[in-house]
């Protein structure tokens, strides 16, 4: 996972050159997506039939790679949530802002009572 949100974006670029202040979001979530999210996350968010996005926890970068530390398990969906095709990472529970995304390698169709599992190691981000 590597497209960066244009929220994340400016918040970094006036972190980093402008000297100011970005809090850090204490949790950051897993938000799964019908369609691509954009940088400006305009994409489909899965929503209904149990969905709700999971707290992810990361392990230290290591060349500029982090990944998932532990296993991310979504709920059974209660109902069809429609086929993944994008992940991203918000920095609230709900609403909140993007800050990360990337396509999924393989779409997956999520009907009810499918559950989505994300092992530890399998989610990875990098900044190019």
């Amino acid at each position: 996972m590597s497209k960066m949100s244009n929220y994340l974006e400016n918040a970094l670029l006036n972190h980093v050159f402008r000297n100011t202040a970005m809090t850090s979001p204490t949790t950051v979530y897993v938000a799964l997506y019908t369609s691509d999210p954009t940088d400006d996350d305009t994409g489909a968010e899965v929503s209904g039939g149990g969905y709700e996005r999971q707290a992810v926890t990361f392990s230290a970068p290591s060349n500029g790679v982090i990944s998932n530390s532990s296993t991310i398990i979504f709920p059974v969906a209660t109902a069809n949530w429609g086929t993944i095709t994008h992940i991203g990472i918000k920095d609230a529970s709900t609403g909140g802002n993007l800050l990360v995304y990337n396509a999924v390698i393989q779409p997956k169709t999520i009907n009810a009572g499918d559950q989505v599992i994300i092992n530890a190691g399998e989610l990875t981000i990098t900044f190019d």
